[in-house]
């Protein structure tokens, strides 16, 4: 996606292996051409993001004010509604979206969508400069 240097994109690979694998890994992307670097953030040293599009049915109005109570306490955004379907937003770490999509499961998931983590290094350290 877009980043602070319009001509360059960022993309975040999530990858679990040893440390052979991830060596392994790291070569074959630095031989793509259009790739500038590569860079291991683990998680304990970055901040990791996931965001989720959910759209429920909300056949009865007890469902929906459930709905809206479990919206809340995950502090997500209910960005579209109708008489039949809420489509939720929701950001946060995989098991707190995951543990969202759980509790709305028993509604009538009619579709979710999500991106996968999104990462940046925690504190002054950035990607940021990356052109040759």
């Amino acid at each position: 996606g877009h980043t602070e240097e319009t001509d360059i994109s960022r993309m975040t690979i999530v990858v679990k292996g040893d440390e052979r694998v991830l060596e392994q890994i790291t070569k074959q992307l630095n031989k793509l051409i259009d790739v500038i670097r590569v860079k291991d953030i683990s998680p304990q040293n970055s901040v990791e993001r996931e965001l989720a599009l959910i759209k429920v049915n909300t056949n009865s109005l007890p469902a929906r004010s459930e709905i809206i109570q479990t919206v809340d306490i995950f502090r997500a955004n209910i960005i579209d509604v109708n008489s039949q379907i809420v489509t939720i937003e929701s950001t946060g770490t995989e098991d707190k979206i995951n543990a969202l999509i759980e509790l709305l499961r028993p509604f009538g998931l009619k579709e979710v969508a999500r991106t996968g983590k999104i990462a940046l290094s925690r504190g002054s350290v950035t990607t940021s400069g990356l052109k040759k």
